[in-house]
C-alpha cells in the first residue's frame, strides 16, 4: 500500500529506511534544487523522503522503500564518481532496477561486453556517459557491440538511432573503426516540401537534421564539423550508397521503415570488412507511396533466422521522451488492433 494523503496510514503501519551521505555538498546535487530530484522518486514510486541533516529517511511499503533506497545510493555514487544527475537519469535508475558499481574505462567491442556481463551499461563518449534506460534498450546496446548487423525496431523516441550513434561514436574515438557512415531515405513525410534551396547538402540536410543532432550529443561540435569535413564521419541519403563499399566502418540506416525493398538489399550489401551496420526504424511511420513495400518488413522476414544478425524491437513501455509521448503510442497501438 502506497502513501495516500487521503487516506494517511496509522503511525504503527509506517517503516522507514534511513540513509546516511557523509559529503553534504553531494547531498545537496542528490537532492536537486528545491529537492526536486527526491520530488521526482518520490512521485514515481509512490514513497516519501524527508531529510535529517546528512541523512534522508525513505517512508513508504517494503519494495517500494528499497528500490527508493537503491536509486538514491546509486545516483549519489554517480556524483561520487564526478557526474551529474539529469532527470532522465532518476527515471533511468528506476526503469532499470538494477543497481552496480560504475564500470572502468574498457572501450572495445569485448570489453564493453564484459562490462556487460558485470551489470550496468554505460557508452562512453566524449561528451558524455550515456546510458540505457530500460532493459529492452540495455539488451540493444549489447547487440550492436555483439553483431555485425543488427536490427532496432519499435515507436518513435525509444532510443533506437540515439544508442546506435552512441555506439559508432564510441567505436570510433576507441578505434575500432576509422570512420562513421550515417543514412536516411529522403522520404517527405506527408508533406510536398517542392524544390528546396540551395546545392545538394543544403537539400538534403533537413532530411539528415537528426543524425547530426545525436552527433553533436556525443562529440564537440567543432570536431563533428572536422571529421565531416574530412569524410571521417558521412551522413548522406541512402540513395548515395548504391556503388560502394564500406569497410572497418559503422553504418547506421534510420528510418529504415522508407526504404524500398531494393533499396534495403543495396544497403545490406554495402557491409565490408570489419565494418558493423545497424538498421533502424518504426513500422508505423511508413512514408512510401501507397503499394510501395517496405524494405524493413521484407528484411525482418527474410534475415530473422541467420545467425550474428540479432533484432530487437521496443513498445511504448521504452519511450523515453515525455511521458505523454509514451501514451499517444499507446493509444494509436490500441486503434490500429481495433483495425
Amino acid at each position: 500500500m502506497g502513501l495516500d494523503a487521503l487516506n494517511p496510514p496509522k503511525p504503527e503501519d509506517i517503516h522507514e529506511t534511513l540513509l546516511e551521505f557523509p559529503d553534504n555538498r553531494l547531498l545537496i546535487d542528490l537532492c536537486g534544487e528545491f529537492d526536486r530530484n527526491l520530488a521526482q522518486i518520490e512521485h514515481q514510486l509512490n514513497v516519501h523522503i524527508l531529510r535529517r541533516g546528512n541523512q534522508l529517511a525513505v517512508v513508504g511499503d517494503g519494495a517500494a522503500r528499497g528500490q527508493a533506497a537503491a536509486v538514491l545510493q546509486s545516483l549519489y555514487q554517480r556524483l561520487e564518481s564526478g557526474r551529474q544527475i539529469e532527470a532522465g537519469d532518476i527515471d533511468g535508475e528506476i526503469r532499470m532496477g538494477m543497481f552496480f558499481d560504475a564500470p572502468g574505462d574498457s572501450a572495445g567491442p569485448e570489453a564493453q561486453l564484459e562490462m556487460f556481463k558485470g551489470g550496468r551499461v554505460e557508452i562512453k563518449t566524449r561528451r558524455k556517459m550515456v546510458e540505457p534506460r530500460t532493459e529492452a534498450q540495455k539488451a540493444y546496446v549489447q547487440n550492436l557491440f555483439k553483431n555485425e548487423l543488427a536490427f532496432g525496431i519499435g515507436p518513435a523516441g525509444t532510443g533506437k538511432t540515439y544508442l546506435a550513434v552512441a555506439v559508432g561514436v564510441n567505436l570510433f574515438i576507441s578505434g575500432h573503426v576509422d570512420r562513421i557512415v550515417l543514412s536516411r531515405p529522403a522520404v517527405e513525410a506527408g508533406e510536398r516540401l517542392g524544390f528546396l534551396p540551395g546545392d545538394m547538402k543544403d537539400k538534403v540536410d533537413p532530411y539528415m537534421q537528426p543524425l547530426y543532432d545525436a552527433l553533436n550529443d556525443f562529440l564537440p561540435g567543432k570536431q563533428v564539423e572536422k571529421l565531416i569535413a574530412e569524410k571521417r564521419i558521412e551522413i548522406a541519403p541512402l540513395a548515395f550508397m548504391r556503388g560502394r563499399t564500406l569497410s572497418n566502418a559503422f553504418v547506421v540506416l534510420d528510418e529504415a521503415q522508407n526504404a524500398t525493398t531494393m533499396q534495403m538489399k543495396m544497403f545490406l550489401t554495402r557491409l565490408g570488412e570489419g565494418s558493423r551496420m545497424v538498421i533502424t526504424g518504426d513500422r508505423s511511420q511508413i512514408d512510401l507511396p501507397r503499394g510501395v513495400q517496405s524494405g524493413l518488413r521484407e528484411a525482418e522476414t527474410l534475415l530473422k533466422d541467420i545467425d550474428k544478425i540479432s533484432f530487437n524491437y521496443f513498445t511504448a513501455k521504452d519511450v523515453v521522451r515525455h511521458p505523454l509521448v509514451a501514451k499517444i503510442i499507446e493509444a494509436y497501438d490500441a486503434k490500429e488492433a481495433q483495425g
